[in-house]
């Protein structure tokens, strides 16, 4: 196997990817820890993590993987990679709950683009990495559940496993040699942080601009987006929308009010403004589209 590993390292190190050993057969780094570092060679003058060992010499690479087996890991970071993880439910009976590639799939419909076309490795578990060139000059994390339930993302601080590399589940693929596409712009300010000065002003919606009901069923929904896990903050921030939603369709409740509402109360959770911009208006739509007469709800 130290044949195939050294030339899948090699081919990653080719891109312009910055590799380093995992444990034959595993996705854990093969380089000791902090804590056990002897503070010789690479680490004299003190510990260098796998981030920073990570690299593109060949030279190094064939010396590495000359000595075993090793599994290849790509660091995100200084690859200037931001690598979109669609994973698969780990509950092998939840047969019904939907899979990163689905989850993910929404979301680009409801920021009205198609699932980007890129570089793809599916993953030995079932799941998939679309890998993205990162925009230079921005220096993105790591996110887990952030854009999509079942999708994180590995940037900086983060690696992913090569295609090459093999599992006892299974072996990394790259179906193709497609280049890594560029990060969408849409994508970008999904993954960029809120900006941490804003404050935004708890709803008070005017009294003129809807009626009692309506305005109470907004500002109920909009408080249940202000108690939602972190995990689940654009999840719920779909659904509480959808449920006001009928007050629109009813003519009870402007949208406008409604859209302003719901987009303070995911700001001021932490979601970015497109992405409750895109989620708002995808809840809304459907939930007008799909609104019984006021005398049948």
């Amino acid at each position: 196997m130290t044949g195939p590993l050294m030339r899948a390292a090699l081919e990653a190190a080719a891109r312009g990817w910055h590799v380093f050993p995992l444990r034959p057969s595993t996705k854990r780094p093969a380089l000791h820890g902090e804590t056990a570092c002897p503070r010789t060679g690479p680490c004299i003058h003190g510990h260098v993590k796998w981030e920073q060992r990570a690299t593109t010499d060949p030279d190094r690479i064939r010396a590495t993987w000359s000595r075993g087996p090793f599994n290849v890991g790509i660091a995100t970071g200084p690859s200037g990679l931001l690598v979109v993880d669609l994973d698969v439910p780990k509950d092998k009976g939840s047969s019904d709950a939907p899979c990163g590639a689905a989850t993910f799939a929404a979301l680009c419909e409801r920021a009205g683009h198609p699932v980007p076309a890129t570089y793809r490795v599916p993953t030995a578990s079932g799941g998939e990495h679309l890998y993205f060139t990162a925009p230079p000059g921005i220096r993105l994390g790591n996110t887990a559940g952030t854009l999509a339930p079942l999708v994180d993302t590995r940037g900086w601080g983060g690696y992913v496993v090569a295609a090459g590399s093999t599992t006892p589940t299974g072996t990394y693929t790259a179906p193709g040699n497609a280049p890594a596409a560029p990060l969408a712009g849409w994508l970008l300010a999904l993954l960029q942080p809120a900006p941490a000065a804003r404050v935004v002003a708890p709803l008070r919606p005017p009294a003129v601009d809807g009626n009692r009901a309506a305005l109470a069923a907004l500002e109920a929904e909009c408080a249940v987006v202000a108690r939602a896990p972190e995990a689940q903050r654009n999840n719920t921030l779909n659904r509480c929308a959808f449920k006001v939603g009928r007050f629109v369709a009813w003519g009870d409740l402007p949208r406008h009010v409604a859209e302003e509402a719901f987009q303070g109360a995911g700001e001021a959770v932490g979601l970015t403004a497109a992405e409750c911009r895109a989620t708002i208006r995808s809840a809304l739509d459907s939930s007008i589209r799909k609104a019984r007469p006021r005398d049948a709800a």
